[in-house]
């Protein structure tokens, strides 16, 4: 199944917000395990995001619809 590119776009937007939504929970143990994994992951959706964002970049500037330089 292909997803397509704005799809993949607001998942990824709202993966970032639910992460920035999530409070960590210092009672629970492994919780900066948690932590850190979450900051990891969000960062790893911010770089697909910008990602995206420049290929769409790319192939709105290409006359003929093909990405890439």
């Amino acid at each position: 199944m292909a997803v397509e590119e704005n799809d993949l776009a607001r998942e990824l937007l709202e993966l970032i917000e639910a992460l920035d939504r999530r409070a960590p929970r210092v009672e629970r143990a492994g919780e900066a395990g948690i932590a850190r994994d979450a900051a990891a992951l969000r960062e790893k959706a911010i770089k697909r995001l910008r990602e995206l964002e420049e290929e769409s970049t790319i192939t709105a500037q290409r006359p003929d619809g093909r990405s890439g330089l």
